[in-house]
């Protein structure tokens, strides 16, 4: 009986230190946002104070104002939310159907196929950097926003990541569907699509942070300011001698929304993807 108060009071201990260590961690984390926040509500005067009060005394909104008309920021935002919808998407489907491909249907040297496939994910970008602008200029699509589509529509990660779910999904749904007259097409988009709901929900919302945060290929293929993305846009608050903290930082705020609602609205998916995505080889 000693025994077993012991061993509950260890274990209690035990998930009081790591709750302690889990909330410490937490606030490290969030230590960066907090101060984005807290620096987007005051003027770069305040800013600079030392010591620097965490909570302003006096809230500075006008930078969350000024925001939208020191640049076009609307045009900024507009741009890289369609963007990141239409190349997630793409990408979702397309990925898909190359995950399956390589999981269900039966393809000579799918294997070694798909061991070419995966030396993108060994491969850094910048290694294909330049022949893959070479490839984009030579179409005459350089400074569109279909160009910058166009070399984001494949993914090795998310290949991998729905070929692993999809080999978790038993085989005798694809022979049974194949009994009853149904075409790989038509498996693969009423059976398949809606069982690997948490996969795709993951897959979406790694692309759309992805294509969200992204600054070098925006960079390197959207000269025209008309056609930048946010990431572009919130560089005008940085200049060689001088940055506009206040709204730089009301700017990144904005920036953030739309990725913690992403988040929310697929974390369920998320996490029971993450916990049975690759349990079958």
């Amino acid at each position: 009986m000693l025994d077993v108060i012991n061993k509950s009071k260890r274990s209690k201990l035990f998930y009081g230190l790591l709750l302690i260590v889990l909330v410490i961690f937490s606030i490290v984390t969030l230590f960066p946002f907090l101060w984005m926040i807290s620096s987007s509500l005051r003027t770069d005067v305040d800013l600079f104070k030392n010591p620097m009060n965490w909570i302003p005394h006096t809230l500075y909104l006008d930078n969350y104002k000024e925001v939208w008309t020191a640049i076009p920021f609307a045009k900024y935002f507009f741009n890289t939310f369609k963007l990141s919808v239409i190349i997630t998407v793409l990408q979702v489907i397309i990925c898909s159907m190359s995950a399956y491909a390589f999981a269900k249907l039966k393809i000579p040297f799918k294997n070694v196929i798909f061991i070419l496939f995966m030396t993108n994910l060994m491969m850094p970008w910048h290694s294909i950097m330049v022949p893959q602008f070479s490839v984009v200029s030579s179409l005459g699509l350089y400074n569109t926003h279909t160009g910058y589509i166009l070399i984001q529509l494949f993914s090795g990660f998310g290949i991998f990541m729905m070929r692993q779910f999809f080999m978790g999904l038993p085989n005798e749904l694809n022979e049974a569907a194949r009994v009853d007259g149904y075409s790989e097409w038509k498996i693969f988009w009423k059976i398949m699509m809606p069982l690997s709901a948490p996969g795709l929900s993951t897959l979406g919302i790694f692309t759309f942070t992805f294509m969200w945060n992204d600054y070098l290929a925006p960079l390197i293929y959207l000269n025209d300011d008309a056609l930048k993305t946010l990431q572009l846009g919130l560089k005008a608050f940085q200049t060689e001698h001088t940055t506009d903290y206040g709204l730089l930082m009301a700017g990144t705020v904005f920036a953030t929304i739309p990725m913690v609602i992403v988040f929310l609205i697929g974390e369920r998916f998320f996490i029971q993807s993450v916990a049975t995505t690759g349990m079958k080889n």
